[in-house]
């Protein structure tokens, strides 16, 4: 398991903005998890941005860990560089609407149904413009906004900065392969009240594909059966390449100088 940090706050001493980012091989797919804190504030979608663009630049994995593909790496981007990717935390994207019709879109709201709310989501327009997140898919939104809550009740900011209801908090992914990850499930957690945000929780299904190797399992527990299975299908594939070899070569012409 390898891991690397960045900042995107270059001159606060308490670095409280950035990302940290997480990412080991299951047989021969490798994972990465990023977890991130964006800058806040309704009006600094620009500057949110710029936190993206950092992060996927500066986050410098893998280091010790083959690339299963490298061809479609990219230097630039280190998301490009694994199979499975997953992105999470408080992006700080904002409702571009007033507190008043937001509340009164979300008293309308039935069988959660959240596209209305969505429509003026910062984060689901940056990323249909692919300015942020680029490949990267969320599951349905199915639940009320995030942020921001009175502490230890359901009462969203009763301050005097009347923050607007925002979908701050999200789980992101991405696939190097087609259909490869499968939502499960996609919701925030109501019942925890002990911050000014509400967790969301996303579980997917994921498929792995058999090791190479010149990937190193990864320790800790797993299934046993899977294992031998992804032994199995290993062998297979270097038997079909063997007896590919062996067709090919009895298909070519062979020249002798004597």
């Amino acid at each position: 398991v390898e891991h690397a940090t960045v900042t995107t706050r270059i001159i606060s001493q308490i670095k409280t903005k950035g990302a940290v980012g997480v990412t080991f091989t299951f047989f021969g797919t490798s994972f990465l998890f990023i977890t991130s804190h964006f800058t806040s504030g309704d009006s600094k979608v620009y500057e949110r941005i710029l936190d993206y663009n950092k992060i996927i630049e500066a986050l410098a994995l893998p280091k010790g860990l083959p690339d299963t593909n490298p061809y479609r790496s990219s230097p630039s981007d280190v998301t490009t560089r694994f199979d499975q990717v997953f992105w999470f935390g408080d992006f700080n994207f904002r409702l571009s609407k007033d507190r008043a019709d937001v509340e009164t879109i979300m008293k309308r709201t039935v069988g959660g149904d959240m596209s209305p709310l969505l429509e003026h989501d910062q984060l689901s327009k940056q990323m249909k413009d692919a300015s942020i997140f680029k490949g990267f898919q969320e599951p349905p939104v199915h639940f009320f906004p995030t942020y921001k809550f009175d502490i230890g009740c359901d009462n969203y900011d009763s301050t005097s900065k009347q923050r607007t209801p925002s979908y701050t908090d999200r789980v992101l992914f991405r696939s190097r392969q087609t259909n490869d990850i499968r939502v499960l499930k996609y919701n925030s957690c109501s019942s925890i009240k002990t911050s000014d945000h509400r967790p969301v929780i996303g579980v997917f299904q994921v498929k792995l594909r058999p090791g190479r190797d010149n990937i190193p399992l990864c320790g800790g527990l797993f299934d046993r059966s899977l294992y031998l299975e992804g032994i199995k299908r290993r062998m297979t594939a270097r038997e079909l390449k063997r007896k590919e070899a062996i067709s090919s070569q009895s298909s070519s012409t062979i020249c002798t100088i004597s």
